[in-house]
């Protein structure tokens, strides 16, 4: 690391990419979210076509992942919110990023099947 230089590569800095990650993730689903949607006025029969390729378990591991970017980047939005405007905030605010990355593994795991189900059962039977 050359001197002088702020970055530190601590948990602070990987937070704040991987808000950005995030962020910059759910932009482009609403996007492509907004497009296909839109498909309703032009041609139903191309938006049920559509619709239809999403139905594979691929598309089905990138709902699992959009599902994980919303959760990481709202529950890191309420601990940037916290460092912000609680006076201790910055003091804290590593103990708080492992507590919104524990909360965030606790509903993921609880989001597996729910949003898997399909998936597994087209993998491994009902």
């Amino acid at each position: 690391m050359p001197a002088g230089t702020l970055y530190r590569g601590r948990e602070g800095m990987w937070s704040w990419v991987a808000h950005r990650v995030t962020g910059v993730l759910i932009f482009f689903f609403l996007f492509v979210h907004v497009l296909d949607t839109s498909l309703v006025r032009v041609s139903p029969e191309a938006y049920d076509d559509v619709v239809a390729t999403y139905k594979n378990p691929v598309v089905n591991l990138m709902e699992y992942g959009l599902v994980a970017a919303i959760l990481f980047h709202a529950l890191n939005g309420l601990r940037v919110i916290a460092v912000d405007f609680w006076s201790k905030g910055a003091k804290y605010q590593r103990q708080m990023l492992w507590g919104v990355v524990g909360i965030w593994v606790v509903l993921m795991a609880g989001a597996f099947y729910p949003v898997l189900q399909h998936t597994l059962r087209e993998l491994f039977g009902s």
